[in-house]
């Protein structure tokens, strides 16, 4: 079967057609991502409005090159999928309703994909790996682990009380006076300091839970950067290593416990540790993780970066692995701003 997905939850306006054979086997036949980045560089972050706007100029043809690039006409695909929540509503919005005119005018069913459970899956995309698997999902909105048991079928175990990870590094980067996004820019300038010159918390990790807390991380980075005003080039540097170190330590702790609880809860179960989201892209953190798997004696996996971020690849293979199950939406499914990955709406309650 042939996917056409849609992805506009945020400030990416995307598009891609995946196959997939009887086997399970994906190929990826386009993937189109825009940026907007530049619309949004001048407000030092995403402005909602602006992101549903740009998503409204520019995926008509980002569509269109996504079928260009695959070699096929959209009334040759099996299904239309698009990423209905969580997310921005005004930019899932667009999506949405695209992916809803094009399903109506070819009389092809319509998959509303949850933007999380697309995450969850990508690693199915890349590397075919069978359920069920542990998750970390690290992005600018969402830090959660989540037992991926199957299509539909998942349990959140862990979750962040206040900043998402990828928010943290954007917030810090924000108040250092660096570019957006952050994530880059602090793992960047991370490289040039010191990083243990700074002993910043590291909250919740005293507790037996695997829930996040970054907040007062951040809180801790503003209090140092004031006690150093002015900073130096060496001291933006220096707390940058410091507050990444912080951060990799905490979610390798956290990703310890996961596999030490996996473990308990499933045995006999090959460990499994798969990263998606953009904070994925984090070498420091990824070499943490890395050495927290070994450790377990777990299998981690980390999808290409492309596919780690907001792309259409990820929502068009949700909608497949939908689809194969039988699964499929009215032209009425509504979008939501909301929609934890773990809610009762999750599973395949249309056509299965």
């Amino acid at each position: 079967m042939r996917v056409l997905g849609i992805e506009t939850s945020c400030d990416e306006t995307a598009a891609s057609i995946v196959e997939r054979d009887a086997s399970g086997h994906a190929t990826i036949l386009s993937n189109i991502v825009r940026s907007q980045l530049e619309e949004h560089a001048p407000y030092g972050g995403v402005v909602p409005e602006l992101a549903a706007r740009a998503h409204v100029s520019h995926l008509d043809h980002i569509i269109a090159r996504a079928a260009a690039s695959a070699g096929i006409k959209l009334n040759e695909l099996d299904a239309v999928a698009a990423t209905a929540g969580p997310g921005l509503i005004g930019g899932v919005l667009v999506g949405l309703t695209t992916a809803k005119a094009i399903a109506a005018a070819l009389g092809k069913p319509l998959i509303a994909v949850n933007h999380l459970e697309a995450h969850a899956l990508t690693a199915r995309l890349t590397d075919g790996i069978a359920f069920p698997y542990l998750m970390l999902l690290v992005s600018g909105g969402h830090s959660q682990f989540v037992l991926v048991r199957g299509v539909g079928d998942y349990q959140r175990w862990g979750t962040t009380i206040d900043d998402a990870l990828g928010e943290a590094f954007d917030k810090v980067a924000k108040l250092l006076g660096l570019g957006n996004p952050g994530g880059p820019e602090v793992e960047k300038l991370a490289s040039k300091g010191d990083p243990r010159r700074f002993n910043f918390p590291k909250p919740l990790l005293k507790e037996d839970r695997l829930d996040f807390s970054f907040s007062g991380l951040k809180t801790a980075v503003r209090l140092a950067a004031e006690q150093q005003a002015p900073l130096t080039d060496q001291d933006v540097a220096d707390i940058c290593a410091s507050f990444q170190r912080t951060v990799a330590e905490i979610v390798a702790t956290r990703a310890r416990s996961a596999l030490e609880k996996y473990a308990v809860e499933l045995p006999g179960q090959p460990l499994r540790l798969v990263v998606a989201g953009g904070v994925a892209a984090n070498q420091a953190i990824g070499a943490a993780l890395r050495e927290a798997a070994d450790n377990a004696g777990a299998t981690l996996i980390i999808p290409p970066i492309p596919l780690c971020t907001d792309n259409g690849a990820m929502v068009a293979w949700a909608g497949a692995e939908r689809l194969a199950l039988g699964a499929a939406d009215p032209l009425d499914v509504a979008a939501k701003a909301r929609w934890p990955l773990d809610s009762a709406d999750m599973g395949l309650t249309h056509g299965a």
